[in-house]
């Protein structure tokens, strides 16, 4: 039983911190001592480069001059090596144009809405929950489309165009999810068909989201957003499969990006928000935290019916008011929104922005399955790997 407590997987080193404080006076009277193995079971390079983005896998091929990296992704790191040259960065990019193609066409398909391949692809595909934060981006859209909208023409010239996408599913019995994909909808119905916003920004919700609708996903997105409250991420996954593809990410101190952020260095990401020692200290002060004007003013307009479904969004408006933010969107957005203008600008600078995605994909080697299964062979379970008989 001891060594099975000190094997719990603690999925990323933050979770290992909280499991050892949880459980501080146990480990003392045993004299256990944790260890922490990140989880990556679901993020394969098989799956999500080789099988999922064919074109990503001849440019990593080529460039390195082997294969042997499907195998060995240690590899991949040696792309850090060509990550000036001109000649690749040709090919990156026109890597990511066939893959926007792609997802541009599926969005077609299941939403009717054509979208523009120079926009940026902003993404946010996971479960729908509070401390995801769906809510947050969607306010942050409602903003966007704000300013847009009380912008000169020729200022709208000047604007970042954003194809913004969002993707999951709620518990059925969960309310408050149904009614964030609600608004989403609703948000949508109101920014598509607005004839001053035109290709500027688009918002599309990709039902029914699944592994196969990933592999579209996935390969075809610029920014991927993981934006939940700090200290309530278990891990997440999905960061790495975007990372691996070479998208750069939006996101909170939080999770499996923390280590991300180590990896990749940070600079190479556009973080924000409350760090995990801030939120406690943040949620105890409750009403006495006072809302930025720009929340207030985008929460307004959806109480206030600029969207419809006036009554049916009055709950959801509810848990952002009188100190009933729990998962602290009004103290993040500012920063966020803060973290959107630096991935705008970091966007139309095409030669910083493939840079960045180039160094995402080759930081991305200690997210594989690989790795986890390696290490715990190696410290838990005490086998080695043999040699395939086929």
């Amino acid at each position: 039983m001891r060594k099975l407590s000190r094997d719990v997987d603690a999925e990323n080193r933050k979770r290992r911190c909280e499991r050892e404080r949880v459980i501080e006076t146990g480990a003392v009277d045993w004299k256990v001592q944790f260890r922490n193995i990140s989880l990556q079971v679901v993020t394969c390079q098989r799956r999500w480069i080789v099988v999922s983005n064919p074109s990503l896998c001849s440019i990593i091929s080529k460039w390195l001059g082997t294969e042997a990296w499907i195998n060995n992704v240690d590899i991949i790191a040696g792309l850090r090596d060509y990550v000036s040259d001109p000649a690749l960065h040709k090919e990156w990019k026109m890597m990511k144009k066939v893959n926007k193609m792609r997802l541009a066409d599926y969005i077609e398909t299941i939403s009717g809405v054509k979208v523009s391949l120079e926009a940026m692809f902003d993404v946010q595909v996971k479960r729908i929950h509070e401390f995801k934060r769906q809510l947050l981006n969607i306010l942050g859209i409602i903003h966007r489309y704000d300013c847009i909208k009380n912008m000169k023409e020729s200022e709208r010239r000047r604007v970042v165009p954003r194809v913004c996408i969002i993707g999951g599913k709620a518990a059925p019995g969960y309310e408050i999810a149904k009614k964030i994909i609600k608004l989403c909808h609703a948000v949508a119905e109101k920014i598509n068909n607005d004839p001053d916003v035109g290709d500027h920004l688009k918002l599309v919700f990709i039902p029914d989201y699944n592994v196969t609708v990933a592999e579209l996903v996935i390969p075809g997105s610029d920014l991927s957003q993981h934006i939940s409250t700090a200290g309530h991420e278990a891990s997440g996954t999905g960061s790495m499969k975007f990372l691996m593809n070479g998208c750069l990410l939006l996101a909170t101190a939080d999770g499996s990006t923390v280590e991300i952020a180590q990896e990749i260095g940070a600079d190479n990401m556009f973080l924000f928000g409350a760090k995990v020692d801030e939120v406690q200290t943040l949620r105890e002060k409750g009403s006495a935290l006072k809302a930025p004007l720009q929340f207030a003013r985008v929460v307004r307009m959806v109480r206030d019916g600029y969207f419809g479904h006036k009554d049916y969004f009055k709950s959801l408006c509810d848990t952002l008011e009188d100190g009933k933010d729990f998962y602290l969107l009004g103290n993040d957005f500012v920063s966020y929104l803060e973290a959107q203008g630096a991935a705008d600008r970091a966007f139309v600078d095409e030669e910083k922005w493939t840079r960045m995605s180039i160094l995402s994909t080759a930081g991305s080697a200690k997210f594989s399955s690989d790795r986890t299964i390696k290490e715990y062979a190696e410290e838990t379970w005490g086998i080695e790997p043999c040699k395939c008989p086929y």
